[in-house]
């Protein structure tokens, strides 16, 4: 397999979809801690309909799994970085 049989646009997908499903993970983490059953039960659909677009992507070019790695970290450090700030007390407010 070449790198040049990389679609850019399904690479991105890949990276946002990974970015998207690992802030997804999180947020059902936080939500699980915090015992809100709704809201870990939505993260947790989120996450798993997220991870089915990267899984099927990568599955059919393997050169596709370093997007989903890099999109993996791009969302977790977003992600916890969001939930420090707002722990912290920053300007984001969450309803």
């Amino acid at each position: 397999m070449l790198v040049t049989s990389i679609d850019p646009l399904v690479a991105l997908g890949v990276v946002l979809a990974t970015a998207v499903t690992d802030a997804a993970y999180v947020f059902f983490n936080a939500a699980v801690g915090a015992r809100q059953r709704v809201r870990a039960a939505n993260w947790s659909a989120i996450w798993y309909l997220l991870s089915a677009f990267a899984v099927i992507s990568y599955t059919q070019n393997a050169l596709y799994v370093l997007f989903a790695a890099l999109g993996s970290w791009i969302g977790a450090f977003a992600s916890v970085t969001w939930l420090k700030h707002r722990a912290d007390g920053g300007p984001i407010r969450h309803p």
